[in-house]
């Protein structure tokens, strides 16, 4: 028997960040990935997650904690994919250090990935994202900090990693207000800040201090915002929001709809996909591809610019036998 708690160790300690290069941000998606599986197979076998041994972790567990994510944590098979993919990776790292468990990883890796539905994604309208925006209290310190953090996230399209990782050192707002972002792939990019938006932040920077935490956005103990923390901000004013925007009663409000209901403002001024892909951060324009599924101004034009085929029209003269033979079922017919 294999132990697999100094193998996991390793890989999440040396391989990942060290020999793979991994963000942060990834290690600790896939550390909670682990988390996830460890419970599940301890509880499963009544045992600890520490004596748990590499053989413990064959297909059979793998598929029934897949189906345990589905069911039971009512995740969707976007989020059951991508814990199997972490599963996945971790397996090519041990068989190149346990070649007898060669046959158990190949059955690992031969599980397949669950296709599902592609559903149109929702946004906000610009009715509902200012209703949002107004929701904190711009007389507090706090709500000074929310109303930035709410605006920023949605006028930068951000991701929730972006927006809580963001440092004061990489906001710019003289002489043009600019942030320098690190997204998703390590890949930094300069967005450019409306007035508004430049404004709020000016005002969240006058009532900061000087926390001991580098980031732009803190906590209430002057620590780094969190993500969780930034869920709990948005559902809260997004529940002020909804007292006076009937149209967000009953939604929930995810920080990812922020970053969809930019893009599709994007799309709608500027027509041109490549340029949501920028400012998005998106490596692949395919991702892009799916605002324009959603924002059916796009389908309309294309409508009305292609000119719709000119055809003969005529009248329905129905003959002679079925007009008698509908005469015939009418005099047919009781009064």
């Amino acid at each position: 028997m294999t132990p697999i708690a100094p193998l996991i160790t390793s890989f999440m300690r040396e391989h990942m960040p060290q020999q793979r290069g991994y963000s942060p941000h990834s290690c600790e998606t896939y550390a909670y990935s682990f988390r996830l599986l460890f419970d599940f197979a301890a509880q499963r076998l009544h045992t600890r997650p520490s004596l748990l041994q590499l053989e413990q972790l064959d297909a059979d567990m793998v598929v029934a904690f897949l189906n345990h994510i589905e069911h039971d944590r009512g995740n969707g098979p976007a989020t059951r994919n991508l814990r199997l993919a972490a599963i996945k990776s971790f397996m090519r790292y041990v068989e190149l250090r346990h070649p007898g468990a060669l046959e158990q990883i190949a059955q690992i890796n031969a599980i397949p990935s669950k296709r599902h539905d592609q559903k149109l994604i929702r946004h906000l309208t610009m009715d509902e994202v200012r209703a949002v925006l107004d929701a904190p209290d711009a007389t507090t310190r706090l709500g000074l900090r929310d109303r930035a953090m709410l605006h920023l996230c949605f006028a930068g399209g951000l991701r929730v990693s972006e927006l809580t990782g963001l440092t004061q050192a990489n906001v710019t707002l003289q002489p043009r207000p600019s942030i320098l972002v690190f997204g998703k792939g390590r890949r930094e990019r300069s967005l450019p800040l409306w007035k508004e938006t430049a404004r709020d932040l000016r005002a969240w920077l006058a009532v900061r201090g000087k926390p001991p935490a580098t980031e732009l956005f803190v906590n209430a103990q002057g620590m780094a915002m969190t993500r969780a923390g930034f869920e709990y901000i948005l559902e809260k004013h997004a529940k002020a929001a909804a007292a006076r925007c009937p149209t967000l009663i009953g939604r929930t409000l995810s920080p990812h709809l922020l970053r969809h209901s930019c893009a599709v403002l994007m799309l709608q001024a500027t027509r041109d996909i490549r340029k949501v892909a920028l400012w998005l951060g998106h490596a692949d324009i395919r991702t892009t591809e799916v605002y324009l599924r959603m924002d059916p101004s796009e389908k309309l034009e294309a409508v009305e610019a292609v000119l719709p085929p000119s055809l003969r029209r005529g009248r329905f003269k129905a003959p002679d036998a079925l007009i008698a033979s509908l005469m015939a079922d009418v005099r047919t017919v009781p009064t």
